[in-house]
Parts: structure tokens; sequence; C-alpha cells
């Protein structure tokens, strides 16, 4: 039971810090190398809260902030000159992503940094005793999923990005206003990165080269999943999440990470477009 626990969290974690690329790379079809990079300064985030006294939750605020004012100026300056070009994207981005890392190690340095867990224990689950921190994060993850499918498929906001992805032009012509939209969509997309980094800083090491990883998960999911849907990312962190903890569990770290690395070039060989393409 504890290993269907761990698979259910690991996939909710995931979902998570995809969806800031899934929103990116799959509306904006923005190649954001710099993803990972932006959850990094969530977890710094944590770390600073922490530092000045405080709960390190209060890195979740401090991260929408940070990340929020970042985003927006990444997209004004850079972004909003290179869209429709992912290429120019991807090297703007990875150029971006190199220099918030060292802009974060000349603050704290190239060492590992600590978050304390803000609650601490177990509490009965299914039977046994899960950690109380994950309990609460597969909560809060669980109900804002469902918030954000519900909002994107009912509100008229979502009814305008669904138009401005799927046609631009049309969309521009009937009078929705496609350039705040998409500033709006890369600044979601980076704050939700930020509030991933914050959110896991208590469970993982905080370093400048974390987001490294994050990184590569994210477009194995998205390659996997397919672009442009909350389903092909459900589906997408369905197939990697699972790989890499069934294979991990029965192995090795090191075999979960090939398994998922093997998975993700036979759908660009067999499937390119995903489990579920957008149409």
């Amino acid at each position: 039971m504890v290993e269907l626990l761990n698979l259910v969290y690991h996939c909710l974690v995931l979902a998570l810090v995809v969806l800031g690329l899934a929103v990116v790379f799959g509306m904006l079809g923005v190649m954001n190398m710099a993803h990972g990079e932006f959850l990094m300064l969530g977890a710094f985030s944590a770390v600073t809260a922490q530092s000045a006294g405080l709960s390190p939750l209060w890195g979740v605020a401090i991260a929408i902030a940070v990340c929020g004012v970042v985003g927006w100026v990444v997209e004004r300056l850079m972004i909003r000159h290179l869209y429709h070009r992912p290429f120019d994207t991807l090297l703007a981005t990875w150029g971006l992503s190199i220099l918030m890392r060292e802009v974060i190690e000349l603050f704290y340095g190239r060492g590992y940094q600590n978050v304390d867990m803000p609650f601490t224990g177990s509490v009965a689950l299914l039977g046994v005793a899960y950690p109380s921190y994950r309990v609460l994060l597969m909560a809060v993850l669980v109900v804002l999923f469902a918030a954000l499918a519900l909002w994107y498929v009912r509100s008229p906001s979502g009814a305008r990005i669904r138009a401005m992805v799927g046609n631009p032009t049309l969309a521009q012509a009937v009078g929705i206003s496609t350039t705040r939209l998409a500033t709006g969509a890369f600044v979601f997309g980076v704050c939700t990165a930020g509030v991933a980094g914050a959110l896991l800083a208590p469970l993982v090491r905080v370093e400048p080269a974390m987001g490294l990883d994050y990184l590569l998960n994210s477009f194995f999911v998205l390659v996997v999943g397919g672009l442009g849907s909350l389903a092909g990312l459900a589906a997408g962190t369905g197939m990697i999440g699972g790989t890499q903890v069934v294979i991990s569990n029965l192995f090795d770290q090191t075999s979960g990470y090939l398994a998922v690395l093997a998975v993700s070039l036979l759908f660009l060989w067999l499937k390119p477009n995903g489990l579920i393409a957008r149409r």
C-alpha cells in the first residue's frame, strides 16, 4: 500500500512540475529551457522564508511574487519577440537559465540548502502510516487540478485561451487580445513552476542546478502525453511517473531514469504526437 501511495504522490508532484511547461510549450509554442530554473527560484524562495524566520510555506507566496515579476519581464523583453520561432526561444531561454543559476549562486553559493518540514509526523491513510506533509500536498494538488480543469473548460477566459491556441488570427479578428493572453499564460506557467519548487523544497536538496532533472522529466511527459491538453498532461504523467516509480522500486533509481528515456524514445519514434494529440 505504501508503494501505491508513493506512486500517486510521485505522479501528482510530477504533474505540478510539468504543468507550467505544458502551458508555455503546448499553448504558446515556447520551448522554455529555463523552466527548471523557475522551479529552482521557488525552492530558494522557501529557503529565503526560512532564513527570515518564517514558515517555509511562506515561500509559496514569495515564489509567486518573484516568478511572476521575472516571468513578466522576460516575456515582455524577450519571449514576445520570438513567438513562432521555437529554436530561437530554445536558445534564448537556455541562456536565461544559465544567467538565473549564476545569480542564485552569487547570493546563495553552490552548496546544498535544506528546508525544514512544515509538518512532521504521519497520518493513517489506507491502513498505513504516511508522512503528513505528503498527504497534505497530495490533497492540495488534487483540489488544484480539479479547479484548474473546471476553470479551463467552463470559464470565459478558458474559452478565449482555447480560441487563441486553435486559431490566433481568427481570435484576434473577433476582438480577443492574444498578446495579453499570451503574457498571462507565460506568467502563469512560470509561477506554477515556482510554486512547485517552493512546495518540494522541504522534500529535496535545494541547490542552483536542481532544475535540470525536472526539466528533462517535464519534456518526457510532454513527449509521451502530447501537447495542448490537460488529458495529455495526465496521460503523460501517469506513463512517465508510473514507469519511473515501478522500475526504480524493482531495481534502482538509475534503471528508472533509463526506462523513462527508453519509453520517451519509443514514443518519439512510433507515436510522435503523443498519446493524446491536440486536434
